[in-house]
């Protein structure tokens, strides 16, 4: 049988799929926002009757976010906050770690210094950003 010729734009085969390891990270991150953010949205409305609250994220940066709620939550204070406020972190550091990983595979897999210039570029912006008030 002969062998079909290999297209310009067909995937090579590799040790390690990138774009598999990507779609899983953004899939686990959306869902696990998306499921945090749900459970702690109806926790409120079954302990409280409403879905409003007083939740004022101004003034701060993820870090310091993250660090007043997991005192919150050691200090023994479980409410459907500490919830809700998961599902924002998660969501917000999903494109992080995305940026991460793929800085890490140019660096390791591919030993591309170009792209992981540019992805280490990206992640240090999407760190400044994260750390802005």
């Amino acid at each position: 049988m002969p062998s079909q010729p290999s297209s310009p734009h067909a995937p090579t085969a590799s040790k390690f799929n990138m774009d598999l390891l990507v779609g899983w990270i953004l899939l686990i991150g959306v869902l696990l926002s998306l499921t945090l953010l749900l459970c702690g949205a109806l926790w409120h409305r079954l302990a409280v009757g409403t879905l409003t609250d007083d939740f004022h994220l101004g003034g701060t940066n993820l870090l310091e976010f993250v660090i007043a709620e997991a005192h919150s939550l050691v200090g023994g204070a479980l409410r459907p906050r500490i919830l809700i406020s998961g599902g924002i972190a998660v969501l917000m550091i999903t494109p992080y770690i995305r940026v991460l990983a793929s800085m890490l595979y140019f660096l390791i897999e591919e030993r591309n210094l170009k792209y992981t210039i540019f992805t280490l570029f990206v992640l240090s912006v999407l760190s400044y950003s994260l750390m802005l008030h």
